[in-house]
């Protein structure tokens, strides 16, 4: 049996007690539902072509349950031990992980690598109650494989899982001999088989939180159903050196007493605080022993809750804990040492989870912060009114490239200490493509780049200063694409009352809106090709109009016309009535109006709105930048 250069000794294989356990499973070289469903989990949770619950007799492996072997492996279901790989698993009774089976010294020499397909291999033991060997749930790859830590410690929370079934079904073969006894033991198993699942479940489920609040409402998902606790909380320490506690208050209401106890000292009489304090599981077992150690407002929290007894699982955290899972039930309910195990599994689970959504939270705050600070406060302009508004996405892990700005631009006839020639407004809007940290920091260079354009290029229209810009993004290799509006506001000699000229050129952005005194508001639908590195096209084109007294503009960012079940020309046709229906009021109303009204509830993308009036009062025939900022 010397398939590679190690052999596989026989007398382990061969053993009496292990045979026998084989045979009381019941499993053979046929499929069987449970032993498909391992299989199916491990393939799924570790992204592997192959897996594999292989049990491994004398002379031969069969597999029970089984996904993506090809035929004829997979129509017979079995194959000699010189196709074996998990033979060695038994042999050495421990896991086998290996990047290139082809590289090992026990298995380079393995049929399984050419007919199998075999490459990258992860085989975790399958025991009975005796502690014999009896096979491997092994996932496969057909490439070299790096586990990572997650993925074997996955495979062997499922492998514990599945060695549970088998020693379940090995109790119900014996059942015949010692039926009280076998019975006993399943209940056991079967409750381990149970505790196994959900740690698995916790694994995979807390595995894709994002925020705290997301670690919460899983961590009640999945401890409701097999505990059945009526309370499921989690309390925070807050930032090292505080001292402090932070509640996770259900934004439901459900539990009034957190939002009137969010925050509480670490040294406070509460059971969450010693456990915290402490680094140990606490139990309550009834009210009369919480109100004898613990503080008054504990008590009254408790019996708001309708509890009979709680357990409070400190979060372990790298130094001290992260705080504390805490479980209530509206009667009496005894944690026993499995239970406790399993809350700490749990709890350990959860401050992962915990950690990472503070990273992630921690992150978005100061991209956001620096997206925000980017955006710069409106200039004072004599004879034009400004308003913007900028909102976040409402999924948190969101940040973006949007963005507005304007700024004061000499005239090219400026010239000289008595020159009375007037200022131009410049302004833009624009999206720099992505939803993360580097799309915010490009919409930053932009913003900058076309400035510098502007005033390196004086006399010139947005876009002059827009191709200046899109050459020096392809030279420097920037990298920045995205779509914007970059504009120029200057005033027009008119006899009588104050005109402005607008020019703009816009790069694949959504179209203006502009709404002139007895006109409903209309799109300025030109535009070219967006911004992109490296994109050859025609010249940027500029576009004119006259706005006299009255005129209104908007700008806008794709966030605001992006619904589910609405399309963008019925959000754009809905933010146009909006404009012509309140023209008239002051215009950080009328923003406000307009993102209360067009874009969804809870918007997947960041907004930014620019709006600009004429006031219809305005005797004014120059401009004059009071407050510029840049």
């Amino acid at each position: 049996m010397a398939e590679s250069g190690r052999a596989v000794p026989l007398s382990r294989l061969e053993d009496e007690g292990r045979v026998g356990a084989l045979r009381e499973t019941g499993l053979s070289a046929a499929s069987d539902a449970g032993m498909e469903r391992f299989a199916r989990l491990a393939a799924e949770l570790v992204g592997v072509p192959v897996a594999l619950v292989s049990l491994v007799e004398p002379a031969r492996q069969v597999f029970p349950g089984m996904v993506g072997l090809a035929d004829p492996w997979a129509e017979s279901r079995q194959t000699p031990l010189t196709h074996s790989l998990c033979q060695h698993v038994v042999a050495e009774e421990k896991p086998l992980v290996l990047t290139d089976a082809r590289e090992d010294a026990r298995t380079c020499a393995s049929l399984a690598i050419p007919d199998l397909g075999v490459v990258g291999y992860a085989g975790m033991p399958l025991t009975d109650g005796d502690g014999h060997v009896l096979g491997s749930l092994c996932a496969i790859d057909t490439e070299p494989r790096h586990w990572t830590q997650q993925e074997l410690v996955l495979l062997e929370d499922l492998a514990a899982a599945c060695s549970a079934e088998l020693r379940l079904r090995i109790v119900s073969h014996q059942r015949e001999y010692a039926y009280g006894e076998a019975a006993a033991s399943a209940r056991r198993y079967r409750s381990a088989l149970d505790r196994s699942q959900l740690l698995l479940s916790a694994a995979a489920a807390l595995a894709d939180t994002t925020t705290l609040a997301e670690v919460r409402q899983t961590v009640r998902d999945l401890v409701t159903s097999d505990l059945k606790p009526v309370y499921v909380g989690l309390v925070l320490v807050e930032k090292p050196g505080t001292g402090r506690l932070r509640r996770l208050v259900d934004e439901t209401g459900s539990a009034p007493m957190e939002h009137e106890h969010e925050t509480y000292d670490l040294n406070s009489g509460w059971p969450t605080a010693r456990a915290a304090r402490e680094n140990r599981t606490i139990t309550v077992t009834d009210e009369a022993e919480l109100r004898w150690d613990y503080a008054p407002e504990a008590v009254a929290a408790f019996h708001s809750l309708g509890l009979s007894s709680a357990v409070c699982v400190p979060l372990p955290g790298t130094v001290i804990p992260l705080g504390t899972l805490v479980l209530g039930w509206d009667e009496a309910h005894e944690i026993d040492i499995v239970e406790q195990a399993l809350l700490a599994a749990l709890a350990g689970y959860t401050a992962r989870a915990v950690e990472r959504a503070l990273f992630v939270e921690n992150r978005v705050t100061t991209a956001r912060q620096m997206q925000e600070a980017m955006l710069t406060d409106l200039p004072k302009i004599e004879g034009i009114e400004l308003a913007a508004l900028y909102r976040p996405a409402a999924e948190t892990d969101l940040v973006g490239g949007d963005w507005y700005d304007a700024y004061p631009l000499p005239s090219a006839d400026q010239g000289g200490e008595d020159s009375s020639a007037p200022d131009v407004l410049a302004f833009s809007i624009g999206d720099i493509t992505g939803h993360d940290l580097r799309a915010a920091t490009l919409m930053g260079q932009v913003r900058s780049m076309l400035r510098q354009a502007d005033l390196d290029h004086p006399g010139a229209g947005p876009a002059r200063a827009l191709a200046a810009f899109e050459h020096a993004n392809t030279r420097l290799d920037i990298g920045a694409s995205g779509t914007l509006v970059h504009a120029h506001l200057r005033p027009c000699p008119a006899p009588q009352e104050a005109i402005w000229e607008l020019t703009w050129t816009n790069a694949g952005h959504p179209p203006p809106l502009i709404a002139t005194p007895g006109t409903p508001a209309r799109r300025l639908h030109k535009r070219g090709m967006l911004v992109f590195p490296g994109l050859a096209g025609p010249e940027r084109t500029e576009n004119r109009i006259t706005l006299p007294p009255g005129s209104a503009l908007l700008f806008y960012t794709d966030g605001l016309i992006e619904r589910t079940g609405q399309t963008m020309t019925e959000a754009i046709d809905l933010a146009a009535q909006l404009l012509t229906d309140h023209t008239r009021r002051p215009l950080s109303e009328l923003l406000d109006v307009i993102i209360d009204q067009v874009p969804a509830p809870d918007p997947g993308d960041d907004i930014a709105l620019l709006a600009l009036r004429i006031p219809a009062t305005s005797q004014h025939r120059t401009t004059q930048a009071t407050n510029a900022q840049q």
